[in-house]
């Protein structure tokens, strides 16, 4: 699988040959736990699960499929670390709480990087990257991301391919950062409909305005202008 080729090589010019991976009971997480063990091979391959709230489904999902694979596996809650930094500044909107959260796991995610001596390896999907759906210096602060070339469909294909659980591929998508939250919601359209959005904008963009109509295009576009200072490098004045 090209995939896994391209991880392997990557590990092997970086001179690494451990994966830290912040596995959440979704598609994405699984995927690229996946991708790695196959990469590395499992005893290489540290997978954690970080809630801020208790989601015993997940745990036993995540747990269980970390085990299939052979793959290290703790969880641990990242609840009373991010709630002190939430009570220090203040925090009250939940966008503002929910990447507090994001950077609390990437905090600890580096923090096992290093007592492994390995890379963090991210979760991100192309969809999200080019809306600039995730959180900057959170799920967004990583070393390499395998599957950043996949759309989130493509994504479900390979993972139906890679015979992943099927609990992962009919998981609604969310980062589990409060109650009821969905990508899909927030993103006010389905990754279908995001995805193909994104494609034809790359080659034929009045056909997206025609299949999907000016709003929704328009929030797909509006959302890349936003969002786009997330995929830079810090500006050096």
């Amino acid at each position: 699988m090209p995939l896994v080729e391209k991880l392997k090589r990557f590990f092997e010019k970086s001179g690494k040959t451990n994966a830290v991976v912040g596995i959440s009971g979704g598609i994405d997480s699984a995927l690229t736990v996946w991708l790695c063990a196959q990469a590395l091979g499992p005893k290489n391959v540290y997978a954690y699960f970080l809630p801020y709230v208790d989601h015993p489904d997940d745990t036993k999902q995540t747990n269980a499929f970390a085990q299939s694979l052979g793959v290290h596996y703790q969880a641990a809650s990242i609840r009373a670390a991010a709630d002190a930094v939430m009570n220090a500044s203040q925090a009250i909107d939940p966008v503002d709480k929910g990447n507090i959260m994001a950077r609390t796991r990437m905090n600890f995610l580096y923090s096992k990087a290093r007592q492994h001596n390995a890379l963090v390896v991210g979760t991100g999907n192309k969809s999200e990257l080019s809306v600039g759906y995730f959180t900057k210096f959170g799920d967004g602060g990583v070393d390499v991301l395998p599957i950043g070339s996949l759309y989130k469909t493509q994504v479900w294909q390979m993972a139906k391919n890679a015979g992943i659980p099927k609990y992962f591929i009919d998981k609604p998508p969310s980062a589990g950062l409060w109650p009821d939250q969905t990508d899909e919601h927030e993103l006010e359209m389905t990754y279908q409909e995001l995805d193909a959005i994104l494609q034809l904008l790359d080659t034929k963009p009045n056909e997206a305005l025609q299949k999907f109509g000016e709003e929704k295009v328009k929030k797909v576009l509006d959302r890349m202008e936003q969002n786009r200072h997330k995929l830079d490098l810090p500006s050096v004045l």
